[in-house]
């Protein structure tokens, strides 16, 4: 994989698969913008692997409109022409149907907030930019709860990757014209710390038991086809939608 000269915003990039979709693009010769929330060591430590020529991390709470226009000036300071955006940013917290109204309703926009509404802010300046630059691709990193659903915990976590599907063929189909590509990635259960919540909560056996395979899905099995994607191998796949999942959406 050759990435040298492609410049690459990432979002999330402190952990689980936005921190792995980073290091992989790094390795491969990307210029990256580390986006993180409250995780400066880990971004930082991307930056230190790999030199402030080539990654620089850049904070935000994308439940903040004013910081997401933020971060993208910044990105933007930092990458100068900005090739793909990565969107894959997202909280995952439950909002059981026994608790009060306000307090599921706060989660509710919470969740909206970070997995939705930043990633359409983003979506608008991104799809300016890459019109000034006539060419440009948005991978956004969805769930198979757009397509199976969720559990009752988690009805606005479906709803905010539902959203972001739509929003993503959308764009695919808007913009192709301008040589703007779209894409989506819709992982599963991934061995990360979001998704060892539900772990702890349900039990491996039972996440094992709804995918076809015999283990957990690991980052390593979703970067390299972020990094395919981001080389301009898959331009003409725009719109799709790629399930990662262990087959746990057919299952």
């Amino acid at each position: 994989m050759n990435l040298k000269g492609q410049n690459i915003l990432v979002t999330g990039a402190s952990k689980g698969i936005g921190y792995g979709i980073a290091d992989y693009l790094l390795k491969h010769g990307a210029k990256v913008g580390v986006h993180y929330h409250s995780g400066k060591v880990q971004a930082d430590s991307l930056v230190e692997k790999y030199g402030s020529a080539n990654a620089k991390a850049l904070q935000a709470d994308l439940a903040n409109s004013e910081e997401v226009l933020l971060l993208f000036e910044k990105a933007v300071d930092f990458l100068g022409k900005i090739d793909t955006l990565i969107l894959n940013a997202g909280v995952f917290i439950p909002h059981p149907m026994d608790a009060g109204i306000k307090d599921w309703y706060r989660v509710w926009k919470q969740t909206l907030a970070v997995n939705l509404d930043a990633v359409g802010l983003l979506t608008k300046v991104g799809l300016d930019h890459f019109m000034g630059n006539s060419s440009g691709r948005i991978i956004y990193i969805g769930s198979r709860a757009a397509f199976r659903g969720e559990t009752e915990e988690y009805l606005a976590y479906a709803a905010s990757k539902g959203g972001l599907t739509s929003l993503a063929r959308s764009v695919a189909r808007s913009f192709g014209k301008y040589n703007i590509k779209a894409f989506v990635i819709a992982p599963g259960f991934t061995r990360t710390a979001m998704a060892e919540q539900f772990i702890g909560e349900y039990g491996e056996a039972k996440v094992l038991d709804e995918i076809a395979l015999n283990k957990l899905t690991e980052v390593t099995d979703i970067a390299p086809l972020i990094g395919f994607m981001s080389s301009g191998a898959m331009d003409h796949a725009t719109g799709t939608t790629i399930d990662i999942n262990a087959g746990s959406y057919i299952h």
